[in-house]
């Protein structure tokens, strides 16, 4: 399933259309939200002291592909699901602050980062604003499993998570909705 995988398209139509702004929707879906006064109390410290690092690809519901409900687990989320600097310190922070001791990494297929590289962006985002980005690592990838166990190991290294927790890795198939370890639980100590 790994190597399952297609470059996401560079336009799409919805690209060119004029922006109509989502505010009033999501104001008044929150308004019915808020309004509902039987929500569950929640602790910020995970239920199931779990934290994934993920894509912030809107097709991915992890919750519900996973069995999580809110209040279960700390959903991380960045361009690639990758362990940045900022993904570290969020990390460090759900471990040291919240009591997460387990700590996913999930890729998927069809990322918007895999297959492109840095020089592509850049470009990009220079010929949309005239600015320059190159200072920017998006962290592109070409080999979705090698990414994962990359990242896997960006954490493991990091020194900053407690001794008695774990870090696994996997993939998930935008297509099937599979996960797929690719790293099995590692401890961290």
């Amino acid at each position: 399933m790994i190597g399952k995988d297609a470059r996401v398209p560079d336009t799409d139509q919805a690209d060119h259309q004029p922006l109509e702004l989502n505010l009033p929707r999501v104001q008044e879906a929150n308004q019915s939200y808020a309004s509902v006064s039987n929500r569950p109390v929640l602790s910020p410290r995970p239920a199931k002291r779990l934290c994934i690092l993920t894509c912030m690809d809107a097709r991915l519901d992890l919750f519900r592909a996973l069995g999580l409900s809110p209040g279960d687990a700390h959903i991380l989320r960045n361009a690639g699901g990758r362990a940045s600097t900022d993904a570290i310190r969020s990390l460090v922070l759900s471990a040291h602050h919240l009591g997460t001791r387990e700590f996913g990494v999930i890729h998927h297929t069809k990322c918007g980062l895999y297959q492109v590289s840095n020089q592509a962006i850049w470009d990009g985002v220079t010929d949309a604003t005239g600015a320059d980005a190159s200072h920017i690592d998006f962290l592109p990838f070409d080999d979705l499993g090698a990414s994962v166990r990359q990242d896997v190991d960006e954490i493991v290294g990091c020194g900053l998570l407690p001794a008695d927790g774990v870090v696994w890795g996997a993939t998930f198939d935008v297509d099937e909705g599979a996960l797929t370890v690719v790293v099995p639980p590692t401890p961290l100590a």
